[in-house]
């Protein structure tokens, strides 16, 4: 499998725009989530830059669900269902994740961890988020190869598949381990919240940069 990737501009193509999208979100994520910057910036510089990341992964989340819903129509269409497709399964709850931290981080811009809000306003939609792509990667898994192991280490949607499920994976560590106990108004583990969204980060950035 090809590794290099020759980097242009290629804006009318959706494929290219689904990786150039996530690429841009997932760069933000790793950079909201990098400690040094998080202590050079003020905190409402840190909650935007994961707020922007959002409408970029939602950006690219609705790309892909594009993608899947005109796969071998003719005339093109911008919503719609195709439930006996995995692949469209997986977009459209992918989608619905993507929307869920939109959700949380632009209620992180007003609500911080100290507030007695934040696990339902912040922390709750953070969680259905994550859960949302740890399914939809499961299900692109199943379009790809199955529900099983199988190695194509040849083929790059094999590790596009691979690397955001992994990616889904540190991003409910994150979502675990950011809740804010009610005991002592403390977060369980920050962290590793911040790991986890950096390195779920990375995963998405590299995959996008695959596709």
């Amino acid at each position: 499998m090809r590794w290099r990737r020759q980097i242009a501009w290629n804006g009318g193509d959706l494929g290219w725009r689904v990786g150039a999208l996530f690429i841009v979100g997932a760069f933000l994520f790793a950079l909201g989530s990098f400690p040094p910057y998080a202590h050079w910036v003020p905190a409402t510089v840190g909650a935007a830059t994961f707020a922007l990341g959002s409408v970029f992964f939602t950006s690219a989340g609705y790309s892909q669900f594009l993608q899947a819903l005109n796969d071998g129509r003719t005339s093109f269409r911008w919503i719609g269902v195709r439930t006996d497709d995995l692949v469209w399964w997986a977009t459209a709850v992918q989608l619905g994740g993507t929307i869920w931290f939109n959700i949380s981080t632009f209620r992180a811009l007003t609500v911080g961890f100290g507030d007695e809000q934040y696990d339902r306003l912040v922390w709750a939609p953070d969680m259905f988020g994550s859960i949302a792509f740890l399914v939809a990667s499961t299900l692109a898994w199943a379009a790809l190869v199955g529900f099983h192991l199988v190695i194509r280490s040849n083929e790059a949607g094999w590790w596009v598949n691979l690397l955001n499920g992994i990616g889904s994976v540190f991003f409910m560590l994150s979502a675990l381990t950011a809740l804010v106990l009610p005991t002592d108004g403390e977060v369980v583990n920050i962290a590793l919240a911040n790991l986890g969204t950096f390195a779920g980060a990375v995963c998405f950035l590299v995959g996008g940069y695959l596709l």
